[in-house]
């Protein structure tokens, strides 16, 4: 008899529940970002989660999880030298 396969379910890191998210309130700090825009500044209540390194044609890039403590929006900032529209981008 052969074992059961159990579905294959990826390897998730990150600290920061999804359901914890709530984008559609945005809290007047969160609303303040500027996204999809390099070095544009976050804000004081975003607390950092977990970080991936993701690989790029120019090298690597470091991606960081954030959670606004106020409102729940929980957001990713894609720190990448050679693209000026990365950055800040909801994404829960």
């Amino acid at each position: 008899m052969g074992r059961a396969i159990s579905p294959k379910t990826p390897m998730i890191e990150d600290t920061i529940p999804l359901t914890t998210a709530k984008p559609s309130t945005l809290c007047e700090s969160c609303a303040g970002v500027q996204q999809n825009w390099r070095r544009a500044k976050g804000h004081p209540e975003l607390i950092q989660g977990t970080h991936r390194a993701v690989a790029h044609r120019h090298g690597s890039v470091t991606i960081t999880k954030y959670v606004c403590e106020r409102c729940g929006t929980v957001w990713e900032y894609e720190n990448n030298k050679v693209n000026r529209h990365a950055g800040w981008s909801v994404i829960g």
